[in-house]
């Protein structure tokens, strides 16, 4: 039996005799163009996640865990967007998700990276009064030198994506509070978001092959580590038997990748990844397929977890050479800083904090 049909299964009976949580709208950090926005979110009923504190023991961030993905997503919601003087009705699909694309009618602003809509829950109605979210929207500035897409597990934070029982203890037994994040990453996303010369504003992409259901915890541990607000895409979760042994990570990978490239075609990138999983094949495929489009590709090497990778990373680097980049392997934030400040995409003294905030982190756990 379907997993996703127990869960709806639950979600009527706990309706049905009063026990549902209160409605939720949840607006994600989405990007497009002066001339196209996508909107994109969910509407849930909150099953009662809590803010979470760094002393929390194991079983408190167990629950919330379980909380978070034990949620009931609500079909057929009817919502109302407000994006300046623009309104549209949007329905949540099967399982809660809506997106929503505006046209701007008159042209952005260009001295904000950030825009926002409103967005109030309309159907169904709510106990606890009127559900509204604000969806934040990043459009790149005229003065952007590059934009930076990176991945989430093992290239910013430490989960050991790898090592399933060490994953499971990092990812899912801890939160955005204890999460670590790799050594100098923070300051070095902050030296690269405002370029060469300190006066751009570029824009920083996430991407991940986790669930929607972890959104909450990327931001806020984004937020908690000082790294720069971006757009994160995540993968919708489908728990259906002919589905759950089938995602393809790297499908998915370049399924958010290559819209992001097609929306700006203008703009080079940058794309920083790790080598415990695909990221340099993805990146590798990337860089062949929009020729002078990807500017580096840094990839953070794991030599412990896998020795014997790096025959295939130095043949991946030749590919993407002959494709006009290049691919950079490194152990440490601070050799991505040097190579980065070589190039002009940032400055002297960006070198200096990366090496500082390195020197002072948290170690991070043996795998």
């Amino acid at each position: 039996m379907p997993i996703n049909y127990l869960n709806n299964l639950r979600g009527a009976v706990t309706k049905r005799l009063g026990m549902a949580g209160p409605l939720q709208v949840l607006a994600y950090r989405g990007y497009g163009s002066a001339d196209q926005l996508c909107f994109r979110g969910r509407v849930l009923r909150d099953d009662g996640l809590h803010p979470c504190d760094e002393d929390w023991p194991l079983w408190k961030n167990a629950l919330n865990m379980f909380r978070r993905f034990d949620h009931d997503e609500v079909s057929g919601a009817r919502l109302r967007l407000t994006f300046n003087d623009q309104t549209h009705e949007v329905e949540t699909d099967k399982a809660g998700f809506f997106i929503d694309e505006v046209r701007p009618h008159a042209p952005l602003a260009d001295d904000t990276l950030w825009h926002e809509a409103h967005i109030e829950l309309l159907e169904p109605r709510s106990d606890q009064g009127s559900v509204q979210a604000v969806a934040q929207m990043l459009v790149p500035r005229s003065q952007a030198q590059f934009g930076v897409i990176s991945d989430i597990d093992d290239t910013i934070v430490h989960t050991s994506a790898t090592d399933l029982w060490q994953m499971i203890r990092l990812a899912y037994l801890g939160n955005s509070q204890t999460r670590l994040p790799i050594p100098g990453v923070p300051d070095l996303y902050q030296a690269l978001q405002v370029g060469g010369d300190g006066q751009h504003e570029n824009p920083i992409f996430y991407v991940s092959s986790s669930a929607w259901n972890m959104y909450d915890l990327f931001e806020e541990f984004m937020d908690a580590q000082g790294l720069p607000a971006g757009p994160i895409s995540l993968v919708a979760l489908d728990l259906s038997w002919s589905k759950l042994f089938s995602f393809e990570h790297s499908d998915h990978k370049r399924g958010e990748i290559e819209p992001i490239l097609d929306q700006y075609p203008e703009l080079p990138f940058i794309l920083i990844g790790d080598s415990g999983q695909k990221d340099p094949e993805i990146y590798t495929q990337i860089a062949c397929d929009h020729p002078n489009r990807i500017a580096c590709i840094y990839i953070r090497n794991i030599p412990k977890e896998h020795p014997d990778r790096q025959p295939e990373l130095e043949a991946l680097a030749e590919q993407v050479r002959q494709a006009g980049s290049e691919l950079v392997t490194f152990e440490d934030a601070i050799a991505v800083a040097h190579h980065a400040h070589d190039r002009g995409w940032i400055e002297a003294h960006a070198i200096e904090a990366v090496q500082q905030s390195a020197a002072t982190a948290s170690p991070l756990p043996s795998t």
